[in-house]
């Protein structure tokens, strides 16, 4: 047993214990709230940079130029100087050249070259030709001056009745043949274009051209006719357009979707539009309108649109269930899931997108050595490349790309590869996209045929784009169809050289005429087409 002075020991020596203990459990608590303080600060700090780096790329998409244009020095070598990186070939030799441009004279004159002309001469009367000294009549030595203008004739609307006339036989042995009836046989006049309205083929293609390829909403082509005391609704502007499209473009429409299946390289890309009375949807959802269209080597230029209730991949699965070759796109999953004999060619301008977004985002004291330069700069020189290889054929093409193009890109996956960034950091971004989408980005070296980018397809939806901004919506999904139609042949006109409105009014004459089986004529890359249908431009 311990004595009094033996517990009072104790009792000192279990209370040193205790407090060390305590003291102990106090310091690793302490060191567990820094360490999670320091992985708190860590991560707001990549927060932080990731926002900024929003903001900024925010503020350049709203007030920057729109120009992929780049002023990075691509050559600047000091960024592809590691041993075993492959060095970037001079592309061509350059040679300082000055000279002075001179004016263009006679532009004028080419600019109105294929336009009518009104002349109005100018003379004066027998009493203002008297001489002012001698009074004497003074001769005409010809023109001094002309001045030219631009005149404008606005349209005119005219009400075309189409009056059929009957006629009888008074001979009395045809009235006794008919039973007292007398024969009565009655002029043909050309059927309606849509029976029941008031729609001609020049009234209806002004409404088709100013709405699809003058992006003018339905609603202002109202309020225009009303200016000229002409009453047409837009309600039924509406069911025209649907009704003109299910009775004769839809023809010209399927038979441009067989040729287009014809080739083996095209491009695709897909937007957004809003259809307020899709069935079982609601009107705020979002549809998608698909462009599909041929490539610079094709020998017709076609450009198909579709519409879709959904962004699925099943509706580019059975779009091309009949196209074979290969397709240029952008990094949509929807893309990836299609039959094996069509070949996915990324885009490396989309790519180019993320690491120039990224470059810019850098202050500029900051850019130079960053590693948002160097994969600028590697997917510049490859654009540069292509600029070399422009005339090139196919097959010469091809070889360049793998003698020059080739080595570039591999390394640039290779150094995009060591990076290593966090998936939502500023560098993320464009890494990952490069690694996810290297297998479609290296598609373009497997034919000489193929581009480096997409940017083809995403012209073509820029129209439908623009014309979103104004019209916003469409009302039904016949209506969204029917766009989709009119845009393709709007759209595959334009690329063909044609005048859109002449061209859509050949054919609403032509087509209430022509069998299904008898439109070969009438597409829009035809020799056959009246030179009136043919652009200026």
């Amino acid at each position: 047993m311990l004595d009094k002075s033996g517990f009072l020991l104790y009792n000192r020596r279990m209370g040193a214990m205790n407090a060390q203990l305590n003291f102990e459990e106090k310091i690793e608590s302490l060191e567990l709230q820094v360490n999670e303080l320091t992985e708190l600060v860590s991560k707001q700090a990549h927060l932080i940079k990731y926002y900024e780096a929003q903001i900024l790329m925010a503020k350049r998409r709203q007030f920057g130029a729109s120009s992929e244009k780049s002023d990075i020095d691509v050559q600047q070598m000091n960024l592809f100087n590691e041993p075993a990186e492959v060095k970037l070939p001079s592309t061509t030799e350059t040679e300082e050249v000055k000279f002075k441009r001179k004016k263009r004279k006679g532009k004028r004159e080419e600019d109105l070259a294929g336009l009518p002309v009104e002349r109005i001469d100018y003379k004066l009367s027998e009493e203002e030709r008297g001489c002012p000294e001698c009074g004497e009549a003074m001769h005409d030595i010809g023109v001094g001056d002309v001045r030219k203008e631009l005149k404008l004739i606005p349209a005119k609307v005219v009400v075309v009745e189409h009056a059929a006339h009957s006629y009888a036989c008074k001979n009395p042995e045809c009235v006794e043949i008919g039973g007292g009836t007398p024969i009565i046989i009655k002029a043909e006049p050309p059927n309606a274009l849509i029976p029941g309205s008031l729609a001609s083929p020049s009234l209806l293609a002004h409404i088709i051209a100013q709405k699809y390829s003058n992006g003018m909403p339905l609603y202002r082509i109202e309020k225009g006719f009303q200016f000229d005391g002409v009453v047409v609704s837009r309600q039924n502007m509406a069911n025209w357009v649907i009704k003109g499209v299910e009775l004769y473009l839809i023809l010209i429409y399927s038979m441009m979707v067989t040729f287009f299946h014809k080739e083996s390289v095209a491009h695709s890309d897909g937007t957004h539009t809003q259809v307020l009375r899709e069935p079982g949807r609601k009107p705020q959802t979002k549809s998608c309108m698909r462009v599909y269209r041929t490539s610079g080597c094709s020998e017709r230029k076609i450009v198909i649109y579709e519409y879709t209730q959904t962004k699925g991949k099943e509706h580019p699965q059975r779009f091309l269930e009949d196209f074979k070759g290969f397709l240029h796109t952008d990094g949509e999953e929807g893309y990836h899931d299609l039959p094996e004999d069509i070949t996915v060619v990324g885009c490396w301008a989309h790519l180019r997108r993320y690491w120039e977004n990224l470059f810019k985002t850098i202050p500029e004291d900051k850019r130079e050595g960053s590693d948002a330069e160097r994969g600028f700069a590697y997917i510049n020189q490859l654009f540069l490349l292509e600029r070399e290889f422009k005339d090139l054929s196919p097959e010469e093409r091809f070889q360049k790309r793998l003698e020059l193009s080739k080595p570039i890109a591999d390394s640039f996956f290779a150094w995009a590869q060591k990076l290593a960034p966090l998936p939502k950091s500023p560098l993320g971004k464009p890494a990952y996209y490069a690694l996810s989408q290297r297998k479609y980005l290296e598609n373009v070296f497997l034919d000489g045929r193929l581009e480096l980018s997409n940017n083809r397809a995403e012209r073509s939806i820029k129209p439908f784009v623009m014309g979103r901004k104004a019209w916003l919506f469409s009302n039904s999904p016949d209506g969204a169809a029917a766009s989709a139609v009119l845009y393709s042949v709007i759209e595959t006109a334009k690329e063909n050289g044609l005048h859109p409105f002449h061209y859509i009014k050949f054919l609403l004459e032509t087509l209430p005429t022509r069998s299904s089986n008898d439109v070969d004529d009438l597409m829009p890359w035809s020799n056959a087409l009246p030179d009136y249908c043919r652009s200026q431009i």
